[in-house]
């Protein structure tokens, strides 16, 4: 009996761009593969969806978005004369699906609290190092442009830089998910209006107002959403439960968990010690494992742990404060010594419940600018080319402080 061959040139429907195309085999074997499809299983945007419930797609859809922005970005400079390759092109595409690729469960909380050793862009590279091996040495093309070594900048700054293609999706998907109009950028535009020149990605001066779109879209995402203040109570609360199931485990106290998760608890991780074998775990480690947890420690015996997790669970939160100047000494000792007494824990513990930190928002960085391609063949830096006086202030850092605590705690 003849085996049934693969039908490799299958098309995604996508609710935002329609159809989009897998360009070649071996970008369909990449998706295939069992690192690409644990995406599926990572949202894009962490807990944001206890304030917008619609934020529930995943690094897989921004992914497989990406590479189709990709594809249509690399037409359009070939119409413009831009000489890419078709093995340049095919490192684009793979470079930019694969980009996100070493992101754990819940993206950044991991980071911070159980896989703090290792940077999610070092494990991305580290995933596509793997992938290369298994694939025979087809990415090492693209593993070279996403680390910047390739000799023409041009193909890594759309990768990444402050007008990449990885932004020029996320901003439209999580506001279609969201719902967040302000952050409906016109991705089209912006890429119809790309050029290079002098080996440098360039906006075309007809693409200036799209660009000024792009950073106040941008900036109004970051305070309506990324930066959310019920998302950023939730993020900080989750970082909690996961540094505190981190520290039991190192104390041997048994914690119920998925193979793969458990295996994250109680083994110290460092950029040393990932090894190949570590990957392998990683790669079976999504939300799904820490959320199922996160139920099962709801009951566990430990204070500090099941109150967290039911705030998770229950989503019921702590109060924030937001204020454009730092928390008085004076203040933060009322909130402790008050949920201290209310909650009788000890001073150690009490980080665990009442934190505070700060948080910054620079909308457009003039150390890397973009650049705008003048009528008259020069190239200025849209801070100064847009006549825009709200763009020039959009490129100073705006630094808010924050103070988190139980509610109905403070007299």
């Amino acid at each position: 009996m003849k085996s049934r061959k693969t039908n490799k040139q299958k098309i995604i429907n996508d609710p935002i761009y329609g159809f989009i195309t897998i360009p070649n085999s071996l970008i369909f074997d990449i998706i295939e593969h069992r690192y690409f499809q644990r995406l599926r299983r990572v949202t894009q945007m962490g807990l944001s969806n206890l304030v917008y419930p619609g934020a529930n797609h995943t690094r897989f859809h921004h992914a497989i978005g990406c590479m189709h922005l990709m594809q249509k970005a690399v037409r359009v400079l070939r119409m413009k004369n831009v000489e890419i390759s078709d093995d340049e092109a095919n490192a684009l595409y793979i470079a930019i699906l694969l980009h996100d690729i070493g992101h754990g469960a819940f993206s950044h909380a991991l980071e911070h609290s159980i896989v703090n050793g290792i940077t999610h862009e070092e494990i991305s590279l580290k995933f596509m190092k793997a992938l290369n091996d298994e694939f025979d040495g087809k990415l090492s093309l693209a593993i070279k442009i996403f680390e910047g070594n390739y000799h023409r900048e041009f193909l890594y700054q759309l990768i990444s830089s402050q007008l990449d293609i990885d932004r020029l999706d996320y901003l439209k998907r999580d506001s279609f998910y969201t719902g967040v109009t302000e952050g409906n950028i016109s991705s089209d535009r912006l890429i119809a209006m790309m050029n290079v020149v002098n080996d440098e990605l360039v906006i075309e001066q007809k693409g200036i107002y799209s660009v000024e779109k792009f950073i106040i879209a941008r900036r109004l995402m970051y305070w309506q959403v990324y930066l959310h203040k019920t998302g950023l109570v939730a993020e900080n609360i989750l970082v909690n439960v996961l540094r505190r199931a981190k520290e039991l485990a190192m104390k041997g106290i048994e914690l119920p968990a998925s193979s793969a998760f458990k295996y994250f608890l109680y083994t110290p991780i460092s950029e040393s010690n990932f090894s190949n074998d570590t990957l392998d775990v990683f790669s079976q480690l999504d939300d799904y494992d820490v959320l199922s947890a996160i139920k099962e420690w709801v009951h566990h015996d430990d204070f500090i742990l099941s109150s967290l997790a039911k705030m998770i669970i229950h989503r019921n939160l702590f109060k924030i404060e937001i204020q454009e100047k730092p928390f008085t000494e004076k203040y933060l000792k009322e909130v402790n010594d008050s949920v201290k007494s209310h909650l009788e824990i000890k001073e150690e513990d009490l980080n665990y419940f009442v934190f505070s930190n700060k948080i910054k928002n620079q909308a457009y960085n003039t150390d890397k600018p973009i650049k705008i391609y003048t009528k008259k063949g020069k190239l200025k830096d849209i801070a100064k080319a847009s006549d825009q006086l709200n763009l020039k202030a959009l490129t100073k850092p705006v630094v808010k402080y924050f103070l988190c605590y139980p509610k109905k705690m403070i007299n």
